[in-house]
């Protein structure tokens, strides 16, 4: 596989210009990555219409398995029921990890009480079990204020919200109901920064794009409080809230040079703008593996 920056491009072999239309939709926490890596494959190719949607991990598989997109953003792997409805669907595909992201857990900027959540007090506060019970922060740690905490989170459709659950709560797709979602992640940094005694998470991007308006904390797992951090992520001590993020790409969609090419400069192009957009690359000999595995793919 030529990668874009060796020069070579797919496509009328005078001109290098290729045409079509790529439709790409999916998470939000993955669509800042693939939007800057779509501008500016629309600088190398401007006839080349990509479209770049937001309708949470969930929602864009459902228009995956449907062949509705030809690539699907997702913050977390594919689930076996979306894979048996591609199967089902005659749609092949390829999964290619694009870059690390943390969750952050955010509080207002005038909560001075909480310095560090454990995984146990995430849970007591998330956990379907908690609703209508556990409602007041000192109910979660005796020396915290007996006023009520008002939760804020992304939607169910959410692969951020799927990954969160899990680790935390102990069953993907599983917490309490009565909490403030949104697939919109501005809506959750408005609600925690217009409430002071509010908690929510998201991904650490959002959270590095709005650090001014925002508090975020350590948690606690094991003997040390570890902050979210492109170091502490890419290391894995930011243990369990951080995670690979990925994109899908169908078989036929694959096999279109216009597509073909997309990939190439994203897998090619991602160590730079991957943290400019604030998220964490992978290491370089990782991106050369997916670019590979994205080779075999495409030619077998």
């Amino acid at each position: 596989l030529c990668l874009w920056s060796c020069g070579s491009k797919s496509g009328n072999p005078d001109t290098g210009a290729l045409t079509g239309e790529i439709k790409i939709d999916g998470s939000s926490t993955v669509y800042p990555i693939t939007e800057a890596m779509a501008e500016e494959f629309r600088i190398e190719q401007p006839d080349v219409r990509v479209t770049v949607g937001v309708s949470g991990t969930g929602g864009g598989f459902r228009k995956f398995s449907r062949a509705e997109i030809d690539i699907n953003d997702a913050s977390r792997p594919i689930k076996d029921q979306e894979a048996q409805a591609c199967t089902e669907n005659n749609i092949k595909f390829i999964e290619l990890k694009v870059a690390f992201d943390g969750l952050a857990v955010l509080v207002n900027k005038e909560n001075t009480w909480v310095d560090h959540f454990t995984i146990e007090e995430l849970k007591k506060m998330w956990e379907p079990a908690a609703q209508g019970k556990i409602t007041r922060w000192n109910q979660i740690r005796a020396e915290w204020p007996d006023e009520e905490f008002r939760l804020y989170g992304p939607g169910v459709a959410s692969g951020t919200y799927d990954y969160f659950t899990e680790v935390i709560v102990g069953q993907s797709g599983s917490t309490r109901g009565d909490y403030t979602a949104s697939e919109d992640d501005n809506v959750l940094v408005q609600g925690i920064a217009g409430d002071k005694h509010a908690i929510g998470f998201f991904g650490y991007a959002y959270f590095a794009e709005n650090e001014d308006q925002l508090k975020v904390i350590g948690v606690k797992n094991g003997d040390a409080v570890v902050l979210p951090s492109p170091q502490t992520v890419k290391e894995g001590t930011y243990a369990p809230l951080s995670r690979p993020v990925f994109i899908y790409v169908t078989d036929a969609a694959a096999r279109r040079p216009e597509v073909t090419s997309f990939i190439d400069f994203y897998l090619s192009n991602a160590a730079v703008i991957v943290p400019d957009v604030g998220y964490i690359p992978l290491p370089d000999d990782a991106y050369k593996k997916e670019a590979e595995k994205f080779a075999a793919f495409i030619n077998r």
